[in-house]
């Protein structure tokens, strides 16, 4: 549970369309360059697929064949179920430089995605992942804070609505799926266990994302690389559990990827603001808080991160009446250290708007002073 640890590096796992590269190399759109596929294309096209028996394997040594524990056989059964059920409702969305994954939301044409994965682009083409004509969509509206949008097919006829499961019944263990379109390869499935919950994340900041924060993210060992953002983490009862959108990479290893860490928007979330985003054409209720001031980054004379530099109060909220001054440096929010920008959106993800939160501030005479605030919504745009 909590924050994930500074020694990870975390990439956004959208695709650019270039050359191939692991996810981790330099961002595209929103993510990574990814391949121009010599079988598969983007445009869904099935791959060649073989013929087995799901009860029993050959062995090298004698050729005789081996019964398949039973077990291993149902849960074999379970994800050709789950894949054959899920995968008309995930697509691949094009733009003029990049591509993700999407979910086919309703029956309307309502698909939702990461916000990174559509980036400053307006519209777009959507393949269905198991194959077909594209279509023509539009954006209905993202939201980048949460790394969330909506776009919406011209042509909604025959699409596939997803079905989307209840955060509150996932469990640290449970088998998922990762569909999606990594590196331009439609249809890809992947597999894993959720291997926490919980987790508050914060994304790079680059072209086409601001550098999200993500709370109650689920941590999966399933594989994601780029071209997976937008698309779907599902469970073995064939239902959404999250969207696929960070994965992470070593520092320690000159950026190489972490195998097994990723992470995914919970369903819950992303079911509120598609929600929202839909009904009224916007997010209307961000549910995080805010300090009510606008920062940047700050460095001490040892060249460490040294807190987050005030640039802007905004009139009238919480740190305005609490006395905080464009110039002051937010060090720590109730005890907790906040040396960076992320580290205050981090601890701010955690907290509720209303709360009365302890915050120590450095002013510009090098003075410091703990004042209480108290959090206000933090706004959409």
């Amino acid at each position: 549970m909590g924050n994930v640890t500074r020694r990870l590096t975390l990439v956004l796992c959208s695709a650019a369309l270039a050359t191939a590269t692991a996810c981790g190399g330099p961002p595209g759109v929103g993510g990574q360059p990814a391949t121009t596929p010599t079988g598969p294309t983007p445009t869904g096209t099935a791959a060649p697929t073989t013929t087995r028996s799901p009860a029993t394997t050959g062995t090298p040594a004698t050729g005789a064949p081996v019964t398949a524990p039973e077990a291993a056989v149902a849960v074999e059964r379970a994800y050709e179920q789950v894949i054959g059920a899920v995968l008309p409702s995930i697509v691949q969305i094009t733009t003029r430089t990049g591509l993700g994954s999407g979910i086919i939301y309703d029956t309307a044409g309502h698909i939702v995605t990461n916000a990174h994965v559509i980036g400053d682009a307006r519209s777009f083409e959507v393949t269905p992942a198991t194959g077909g004509t594209p279509r023509a969509a539009r954006l209905v509206e993202s939201f980048p804070i949460g790394d969330l949008a909506v776009i919406k097919v011209d042509d909604a006829a025959g699409l596939v609505p997803a079905r989307f499961g209840h955060a509150s019944r996932l469990r640290v263990g449970q088998m998922v799926l990762a569909m999606g379109n990594p590196l331009g390869l439609s249809g890809s499935v992947t597999e894993g266990i959720i291997s926490a919950l919980g987790r508050t994340v914060s994304e790079p900041e680059g072209r086409g994302s601001p550098g999200a924060t993500i709370t109650n993210a689920i941590q999966t060992s399933a594989p994601i690389n780029p071209g997976n953002s937008g698309g779907a983490l599902v469970n073995l009862s064939g239902e959404v559990v999250g969207i696929p959108t960070l994965a992470a990479t070593n520092p320690e290893l000159a950026g190489a990827a972490a195998p097994g860490i990723g992470f995914a928007i919970p369903c819950s979330t992303v079911t509120d603001i598609a929600g929202q985003i839909i009904r009224d054409g916007k997010v209307t209720n961000t549910r995080r808080a805010a300090l009510g001031v606008t920062v940047s980054g700050s460095v001490g004379a040892d060249g460490r991160p040294a807190g987050a530099n005030v640039i802007r109060v905004t009139p009238g909220g919480g740190a305005d009446r609490a006395g905080i001054r464009a110039g002051d440096r937010v060090t720590s929010v109730n005890g907790i250290e906040t040396a960076t920008v992320a580290a205050l959106s981090e601890v701010l993800a955690t907290l509720k708007p209303g709360q009365t939160v302890k915050v120590e501030i450095t002013h510009q005479d090098g003075s410091t002073a703990t004042v209480d605030v108290k959090l206000s919504e933090l706004p959409s745009e």
